[in-house]
């Protein structure tokens, strides 16, 4: 019997397993966190940065591949980058200390964000015929979805069989596999009229973005100079974005589309999930570990009924769509998302809470989620002209992005505000400011075993520890209830923003490849 494969199924399984390794590097590391925390020595603001230094990097070239694909070749591109991802991967899991890790990072995040916007380009020209075209990516969609969905169960199955290190180090060998589909089946296409790199930019936005996180995670330990001048150069590198976008031939950002009521509502959804639910699942793994004291294992199963619904919810979203429109859909997913939040604030704060009193509030945010992805991406698509499409997706993804790496820094200073606060309620006078902070940050990663015996003054004063658990889940406290009330504003917000009834975005075949780009980004 003979078997065929067609050179596009090798292309398209290549392309599909790139964007599943893309997926599971963003959901797969928050499990591994606690271990981190005490295998690597890394403070609480490592943890943040070992996972912000990958969001932020993506961001710093999302925009700037797509042209250096059109312009160098497409395929030339996706294999550069798919190694370099390999790479960074084998430098993540063999990093000794946590700086390494966090530069390690850095550069499986440039990699990484490079590896799948260029899997976007190489299925657009490699699946000419707009039938073939839709199921190719819809398989990518759904395979992208599964990385991002199965991430935490597949990173705690991994430390539960091995060790660390293998969360990073398997996507080696998988890199390694998707390089010969992608050699063996991609066609090289490039485009000869390619636009410049918008070089101002994306260094005046990277900039921007890197230092608002700086600010908000180590500002409290800088002086008032130095705080004053990070500030200024942020403000300034912000200033200059936009100055750059608006003088440039090529640029980046096209903010000419945000009048397009359809278009900035829906852009209202991809900030929302991105100011609640994907940056929480940096910390949710800290919180059934150091809260609840579930092993990564379990942490990893708890976390797969909080991400699930995201890929079981896609086609009702869809539904509800096209039968409400996205002036309903968008702020109604939204809402749940907000429900959710407030349901795990409520369950979290009950007596003997376990994941039993923190299952409605899950399953509900993970059904929020679900209810707004699809709609968001499909929406800032279809509202602008076919030629503007891409550029679009980019502006969507981009906002998704930087919001999430915002809000990492944002929830990781109000946990440990939080537990400052209930510290300094319970200790009065007893530890000064810079000791609260410090023991609040060493409470916020969530090792609490053996926590008297890193701040010996603690052994006196709560010689059972359980004034540090009480902290902490006071500092969840606040985190959950941030992005329920959030998410419930950015919910009424679009609403808003979308305005009366209009007649639902007519979307063609061409729109589908810029819409699968959002649909797999978080």
């Amino acid at each position: 019997m003979n078997f065929h494969i067609d050179r596009n199924t090798v292309a398209l399984a290549g392309v599909c397993l790139a964007s599943l390794l893309f997926g599971l590097e963003i959901s797969s590391v928050p499990v591994i966190l606690p271990k981190l925390e005490s295998l690597l020595a890394a403070d609480f603001r490592d943890l943040q940065w070992i996972m912000n230094a990958y969001t932020i990097a993506c961001t710093t070239v999302l925009m700037a591949t797509g042209t250096l694909a059109d312009r160098f070749g497409r395929k030339r591109v996706m294999v550069v980058t798919t190694v370099s991802f390999a790479v960074a991967s084998l430098l993540c899991g063999l990093a000794p200390t946590a700086p390494l890790l966090i530069a390690a990072r850095f550069l499986q995040g440039l990699a990484g964000g490079a590896m799948f916007t260029c899997s976007v380009a190489v299925l657009s020209h490699q699946f000419q015929d707009g039938r073939d075209r839709s199921k190719a990516f819809v398989a990518w969609s759904v395979i992208s979805g599964i990385g991002l969905g199965f991430g935490p169960a597949i990173g705690g199955l991994i430390v539960a069989l091995s060790s660390w290190q293998w969360v990073f180090l398997i996507h080696v060998p998988l890199a390694i596999l998707a390089l010969v589909f992608i050699v063996s089946g991609v066609t090289e296409s490039r485009d000869g009229n390619a636009q410049k790199l918008d070089r101002a930019g994306i260094l005046t936005l990277s900039f921007a973005v890197f230092g608002l996180s700086y600010l908000i995670t180590q500002g409290a330990d800088l002086g008032s100079g130095a705080r004053i001048g990070v500030t200024v150069a942020t403000v300034l590198a912000f200033i200059g974005f936009l100055f750059a976008e608006r003088t440039s031939p090529y640029p980046m950002f096209d903010f000419s589309v945000f009048r397009i009521r359809q278009f900035s509502g829906a852009i209202m959804g991809g900030i929302g999930m991105n100011f609640s639910y994907w940056p929480f699942i940096i910390y949710l793994p800290i919180y059934f570990s150091g809260v609840l004291g579930y092993d990564s294992t379990t942490t990893g199963l708890l976390l797969l009924v909080y991400t699930l619904p995201l890929m079981l919810m896609s086609s009702t979203a869809e539904r509800l769509r096209a039968r409400y429109q996205a002036r309903i859909a968008i702020p109604l997913g939204l809402l749940t998302l907000g429900v959710g939040f407030i349901a795990m604030r409520i369950g979290s704060g009950l007596e003997g809470a376990n994941w039993l009193t923190m299952l409605p509030g899950t399953l509900i945010a993970g059904i929020g989620i679900g209810l707004t992805n699809s709609p968001t991406t499909n929406t800032t698509t279809g509202s602008v002209s076919p030629d503007r499409a891409g550029m679009a997706s980019g502006i969507d993804i981009s906002a998704r992005l930087i919001t999430l790496a915002i809000n990492i820094a944002v929830l990781g200073l109000l946990l440990t505000q939080g537990i400052v606060s209930y510290l300094r309620g319970a200790f009065g006078t007893a530890l000064g400011p810079r000791e609260l902070g410090a023991l609040a940050e060493k409470i916020a990663a969530g090792n609490l075993d053996g926590l008297s015996r890193q701040v010996p003054e603690l052994a006196a004063l709560d010689p059972s520890g359980a004034i540090a658990h009480a902290a902490l889940v006071n500092g969840f406290g606040w985190v959950m209830l941030y992005c329920g009330i959030g998410v419930l504003a950015l919910a009424v917000i679009s609403f808003i923003i979308f305005g009366a009834n209009t007649s639902a975005p007519k979307e063609k075949g061409v729109h589908r490849p810029a819409q699968a780009v959002g649909e797999a980004g978080s």
